[in-house]
């Protein structure tokens, strides 16, 4: 990310977020990843979403973080294991189907408690 954003300006952010496990994500990842706990507190109108075409079209590394929701327009990417904040019932059947690797931001950062998330996040 190009600014830093302190770890209390994320915290005000946090307490106004009515989703628990966006507020468990939030701050699961200020301490490791302070540039993915400032994508997850932004405004849910300024989350990103993602179509599984605009990822396949966009990932550059076999691990890709979706600050947002991914949606099922595009067909799923291949070799890419994709974490994100949740998923449509589209895209969630779409990747079981391909059999293609997938999971919550919140799954991940609860495997990997004490790591960084070292995955490629697709911003804006």
């Amino acid at each position: 990310m190009n600014k830093m954003m302190s770890k209390s300006k994320i915290s005000k952010r946090e307490k106004k977020k009515t989703n628990p496990e966006l507020v468990e994500a939030i701050r699961s990842s200020k301490k490791n990843n302070p540039d993915l706990a400032k994508l997850l507190s932004t405004p849910t109108r300024r989350q990103i979403n993602k179509n599984l075409d605009e990822i396949s079209n966009k990932a550059k590394k076999e691990t890709v973080i979706v600050p947002g929701k991914v949606l099922g327009r595009g067909e799923p990417p291949k070799n890419v294991r994709i974490i994100a904040l949740s998923f449509s019932e589209s895209a969630a059947e779409k990747l079981k189907k391909n059999k293609a690797k997938f999971s919550t931001i919140s799954e991940e950062l609860e495997k990997n408690k004490n790591n960084k998330l070292e995955e490629e996040i697709l911003s804006g």
